[in-house]
């Protein structure tokens, strides 16, 4: 008599949280590459392929978030870049071509 085969064991978990990770990584980018090809060459607008961007990113946060993993580091370096962002938004606004 032969031990049953595991079918999920904790490296196979690893690999397929890598890979899903790889994935949000290429849509992410690809939907930012998108957006700026649309507002640089075309002067389109694509304000729902950003959304995508942003929501998926706040999804992920949100989940970390709420298993307690995100550190005082991550904070200030979150916070860092909301006021870079918006200190830039002003300048462009304020400043167009």
């Amino acid at each position: 008599m032969t031990a049953p085969t595991v079918v999920r064991d904790e490296r196979t978990t690893a690999i397929e949280n890598a890979s899903y990770r790889w994935a949000y990584l290429f849509m992410s980018y690809g939907l930012l590459l998108s957006v700026a090809y649309r507002g640089l060459v075309r002067q389109e607008s694509s304000w729902d392929l950003l959304a995508l961007v942003i929501v998926g990113g706040i999804v992920a946060t949100l989940y970390q978030g709420n298993q307690g993993i995100l550190t005082r580091r991550w904070a200030y370096l979150s916070a860092a870049a909301i006021v870079i962002a918006a200190i830039l938004g002003v300048v462009l606004v304020l400043f167009p071509r």
